[in-house]
């Protein structure tokens, strides 16, 4: 699949660049592949740098209040400077390294909702930054972050929807300044002890941290207090655990020690 995005960079006459995606798919610790092109206006031009960054939406919460802003998480550099004669073709082929703890947007084929990922192409011309349109940038579950939301699906759980929080998780080992929230429905055998399951992975290329929290609760990934759930899951070792059976386990267990769940 190929995904153009077409953009004026500095005005009329002006250059402008297009950006081409070979595959808008990946998965986390992946790569997109693709080429820019640049194309010089009507009159010579200096362009300083042509540079790529992965942007998502990002909930932000100040004080009382809670806004969403758009947040660049990992970029890279394609060019340094260069002459871009009137007229004239520059392509610029590229490899975008995607993050491991990038979140996930797709689930069996469908958009969570709640989501928004995108490829943004950033052109520098005499010391003047265009920042385009975004590219829609699907991102899919690696197999280990599969089994364990199959292994929801299996017990019943139903998908709501996702959202991307800025702050750190308590206790866990994270990079990037946010982190995603993949929100569930209970389960029928759990309805009366869980009204929402929310489950987020923290991702290396070795392993995944998993927390999940029943019921939301404001603050809970805050110093003194528990989530319901974390541990880790190698990737490796990932297909030999029924994550159904395991899931339920951990679940029962929980709400029986709250006195939810006989």
């Amino acid at each position: 699949m190929v995904f153009k995005r077409l953009m004026q960079a500095m005005g009329v006459g002006g250059p402008s660049v297009e950006t081409v995606l070979t595959n808008p798919n990946c998965r986390p610790g992946g790569h997109l592949e693709g080429r820019v092109q640049v194309v010089g206006g009507e009159h010579d031009t200096d362009i300083e740098y042509v540079a790529l960054g992965l942007v998502t939406r990002v909930e932000v919460e100040s004080g009382d209040s809670e806004y969403q802003t758009t947040q660049e998480f990992h970029r890279q550099q394609l060019t340094g400077p260069f002459r871009l004669a009137a007229g004239q073709r520059y392509d610029v082929p590229f490899r975008f390294e995607v993050p491991w703890e990038t979140p996930l947007t797709e689930l069996y084929g469908q958009h969570l909702h709640g989501m928004t990922m995108g490829l943004r192409t950033e052109l520098e011309v005499a010391r003047a930054v265009d920042k385009g349109d975004l590219d829609a940038v699907a991102v899919h579950p690696l197999p280990a972050q599969e089994r364990i939301l199959e292994g929801l699906l299996r017990l019943g759980f139903r998908f709501a929807r996702a959202d991307v929080e800025r702050g750190h998780i308590y206790g866990v080992q994270q990079h990037l300044p946010f982190y995603q929230e993949i929100e569930f429905y209970p389960a029928p055998q759990y309805a009366g002890g869980i009204n929402q399951l929310e489950l987020t992975f923290v991702t290396n290329p070795r392993h995944i941290q998993v927390v999940l929290e029943i019921d939301k609760r404001g603050g809970l990934f805050t110093e003194g207090r528990d989530a319901f759930g974390r541990f880790t899951v190698e990737h490796a070792t990932a297909h030999q655990t029924d994550w159904a059976a395991q899931l339920d386990g951990w679940l029962r267990q929980s709400l029986q020690r709250r006195g939810l769940f006989s």
